[in-house]
């Protein structure tokens, strides 16, 4: 066993001080990531922070109407909140899509977007892999890929994020908060994630030692109606083979508003402009959301043994944006 250090820390303050005291150091939340790769020997910490006795915990409404939820509420307790259920059902749902009841109750906010990829490849050290040793190359891409991406992938690799948290929040223009050496700053939700390029060990955009200290979702996607479908192969829990977040307002019977996002078909959720443009102004008909998604999957790079996946999320996508197009037009006549 490999010996760390341990600091519980008090403040955001206090942790980020102890993590820039300790090389190789990790923020510690629920650990139902963390934990599992240290036993894989994949992750190695020299010191581990502990930050869920943080004041991060809670969620509030802001004065402009925006919900700011932070890094420590539990999933379990994000996905019941009646804020969050009532102006943004999409990101509920995709909470309670995630893992089982018991690892919802431990698993943060936070730690949800700094999840690393299922990748077999990745969490196997016997095998190659550019994400956990740099140089190394990537087994999945002449191996077993068939859970892997077809969108944004690169030759070192093709890994996907397995947050469902992640697909709603891009969706919804939620932003991350984040404090570290530097002092604070928000980051899109879009783009918190990064494309591997040849730099697949860089999962987000977060700097060395920075905390996530809260995630925030305007108070403009509170309104239109949004939901969240995954496709995978166990229903009782088991990461996507796709998934589709949408958010729509529809004002005069065309889309005044859309955000879509993809989850398991990149390296991050894949932000879908191309098909929110094409809604825009579009009336809202199974025929106008086809269109918009064939667009934006036309980018798509399947491999040998992933081409299911397009039609997967088309399909998909196509049924939640219909399902969400009528809950706008109820609302609209009610």
């Amino acid at each position: 066993m490999k010996e760390f250090a341990y600091v519980r820390a008090g403040s955001v303050e206090e942790a980020t001080a102890a993590y820039a005291a300790h090389s190789g150091a990790r923020y510690l939340g629920g650990g139902t990531n963390l934990v599992d790769l240290m036993k894989l020997g994949v992750e190695t910490p020299a010191a581990l922070v502990d930050v869920t006795r943080l004041p991060l915990d809670t969620v509030e409404e802001l004065p402009d109407g925006a919900l700011r939820i932070g890094a420590t509420v539990r999933n379990s307790d994000l996905a019941a909140h009646p804020l969050v259920r009532d102006r943004y059902p999409a990101l509920s749902q995709a909470v309670l899509a995630g893992a089982s009841g018991q690892l919802r109750n431990a698993a943060t906010t936070g730690g949800n977007l700094l999840q690393r990829t299922r990748c077999p490849y990745f969490q196997d050290l016997s095998e190659p892999c550019n994400k956990r040793e740099p140089g190394s190359g990537c087994g999945a891409r002449d191996g077993v890929h068939r859970d892997h991406a077809v969108l944004g992938h690169s030759e070192h690799c093709i890994a996907t994020h397995p947050s469902d948290l992640a697909v709603a929040l891009a969706a919804l223009d939620g932003r991350v908060d984040l404090h570290g050496p530097e002092g604070a700053r928000s980051v899109a939700a879009a783009d918190f994630h990064r494309l591997p390029g040849d730099r697949p060990e860089q999962d987000t955009e977060i700097r060395p030692g920075e905390l996530i200290t809260a995630v925030v979702l305007p108070a403009a996607t509170a309104g239109p109606a949004s939901a969240y479908r995954k496709a995978r192969d166990r229903a009782s829990y088991a990461f996507a083979l796709a998934s589709v977040a949408a958010v729509l307002r529809v004002e005069d019977g065309v889309v005044a508003r859309a955000g879509l996002a993809f989850g398991a078909l990149a390296h991050r959720p894949w932000r879908a402009r191309r098909a929110e443009e094409a809604l825009v102004g579009a009336a809202p008909t199974a025929a106008a959301f086809a269109h918009a998604v064939d667009l934006e999957l036309s980018a798509a790079q399947p491999l040998r043994d992933n081409a299911y996946k397009v039609p997967l999320a088309r399909n998909l996508a196509v049924d939640v944006l219909s399902r969400v197009a009528g809950a706008a037009l109820a609302r609209r006549t009610s």
